[in-house]
């Protein structure tokens, strides 16, 4: 409450009424204002600040503290007045309970405060009190500095400012604008003005400063949202890419199992290419046979026509077997041109390299077969000329 009084009126008896109220005004504001802090544990949960040296009992007391992110905090949580040397949770003087800031979330920190009614503080003497934290479970938690309570001193806190007068108050009279207008207030109503100005002020700038935090956090959501877009697209191009690399491993494995198929069909051919000549060989000793034949017909003739009919069979059987080997060599052809377009297809250098050995190989087997097919006719038209002639 602010009084307005003259110079006149300030030495009149009823100031002295008004002097207990301003001294209990400065006793709520000097809680507030005190720097001094608790040497409490650095690692408690739980930390008391701007906690006073003395309070005045007719005002509330307001208690500041600090939860850190180690207290589980609860409802139940209360703060008592205890007078030092205290034994038991029983011989709190007053309490009151732990209150919170709307919107907080449970293990973090926050700056709390809570107020004790001048109703129920001790009475002004010498002994020394602290602050004591107890949690839901009966464990003590922190506890602050001593402090006392004492009687204010009258007349020691006042502050004398000048005050305009307002339109309303210009116009009262003509003998009321020569005197000098005074507010007498006292140093904690100040200093409450200031310092409500100042929590107004802190108060605006945490309003902005989540402002800014929300609008960071949206920046952020939008980046982050832009960012997860970004990882779903190279996740999908590496999935492509991942795919692209199976078909191709894919691909390989087919050229190399279509490579093994062919190793399989040239050791296949070189086996009957082996016994292709194990057959020129045979032949070469059926000519020696009938060039003896020849030798000996003029006295084994009947002996020399049997004979000549099995080897007749046994041409047949070779020729046949012949056939055999020609059709078995023309469908190795085959499947070697196939062969030689599907490696061709993939491009592969070792495989054209291969077919080419291959087409080399097919050429000297194919001379090979036309020599031995002009040696049979040539063999042939011998047997027939012993024939005509044994006949």
């Amino acid at each position: 409450m602010i009084h307005l009084v003259n110079l006149s009126q300030c030495a009149a008896a009823g100031t002295a009424v008004n002097v207990l109220e301003k001294t209990t005004i400065f006793s709520a504001c000097a809680v507030l204002l005190v720097t001094v802090m608790e040497k409490n544990n650095p690692e408690s949960a739980v930390v008391f600040r701007n906690v006073g040296q003395r309070y005045f009992p007719q005002t509330r007391v307001e208690c500041h503290y600090s939860l850190t992110s180690a207290h589980q905090w609860s409802s139940r949580d209360w703060i008592g007045i205890f007078k030092v040397g205290w034994s038991s949770l029983r011989e709190y003087h007053t309490y009151s309970w732990s209150l919170v800031p709307e919107g907080y979330t449970e293990r973090s920190a926050v700056d709390c405060c809570s107020l004790f009614q001048a109703f129920y503080l001790p009475r002004p003497s010498t002994a020394e009190y602290h602050f004591v934290y107890v949690d839901k479970m009966g464990q003590v938690c922190a506890q602050s500095q001593p402090f006392t309570f004492c009687s204010p001193k009258p007349l020691d806190e006042l502050e004398t400012l000048s005050e305009e007068r307002n339109e309303e108050e210009e116009g009262a009279g003509d003998d009321e604008d020569d005197e000098e207008l005074l507010l007498v207030v006292p140093r904690a109503q100040l200093l409450q003005s200031q310092l409500e100005e100042c929590l107004r002020e802190k108060a605006q700038l945490q309003q902005a400063v989540q402002e800014a935090r929300q609008e960071i956090e949206e920046e952020w959501e939008s980046e982050r949202d832009a960012l997860k877009e970004e990882i779903e697209q190279l996740r999908q191009n590496l999935t492509c890419k991942c795919d692209a690399l199976k078909k191709m491993e894919e691909n390989l494995k087919d050229v190399e199992s279509s490579q093994e198929n062919l190793n399989s069909e040239l050791s296949q051919l070189k086996v009957l290419t082996d016994r292709e000549k194990k057959r020129n060989v045979e032949l070469e000793r059926v000519k020696e046979v009938f060039k003896e034949m020849f030798f000996q017909l003029s006295g084994q003739k009947k002996l020399n026509q049997e004979k000549i009919k099995l080897l007749e069979a046994e041409r047949e059987a070779l020729q046949s077997e012949v056939r055999s080997l020609q059709a078995l060599l023309e469908e190795s052809k085959r499947e070697a041109e196939g062969f030689h377009r599907q490696l061709g297809e993939l491009e592969l250098h070792k495989s054209h390299l291969q077919m080419a050995q291959l087409s080399l190989q097919l050429s000297a087997e194919k001379r090979d077969c036309a020599s031995w097919t002009l040696e049979r006719e040539a063999l042939r038209n011998v047997a027939q000329r012993k024939h005509l002639c044994v006949t």
